[in-house]
């Protein structure tokens, strides 16, 4: 079991009341079991990052990745963030905000697809 720490609750609150559009319309589909069944949580603490979306039973990661995500420093960054969960164990998956706004069923059919990739 996870020891209480609430500054970081206290953060991923913050973080949910202040979403993107994006994160909102793809939580819509996430939330309550709604993608084959898996339980997804947002904004949720691993090591010293918050990810967008955490599926905890299949160790999936979802990051959506918006107009900040452009330039070479911020990619390099990114990378080396998802290096970083992926040795944690953790498989990231990232998604750029166009395509959940442009295709969000595809976006759907593509993260049910990765996360059933294991089983």
């Amino acid at each position: 079991m996870r020891a209480r720490q609430p500054w970081r609750t206290n953060r991923s609150r913050v973080l949910r009341a202040n979403e993107t559009s994006a994160e909102a319309r793809l939580w819509a589909e996430l939330k309550d079991r709604r993608l084959g069944g898996l339980k997804f949580v947002r904004q949720a603490p691993i090591e010293n990052y918050y990810v967008d979306f955490l599926c905890r039973e299949r160790k999936i990661i979802v990051e959506i990745d918006g107009g900040t995500h452009s330039t070479i420093a911020e990619l390099s960054n990114d990378a080396t963030r998802s290096d970083e969960l992926r040795r944690l164990g953790y498989r990231v998956w990232r998604i750029s905000n166009a395509d959940v706004f442009a295709n969000i069923d595809g976006v759907l059919d593509h993260l049910l697809a990765f996360a059933r990739a294991e089983e």
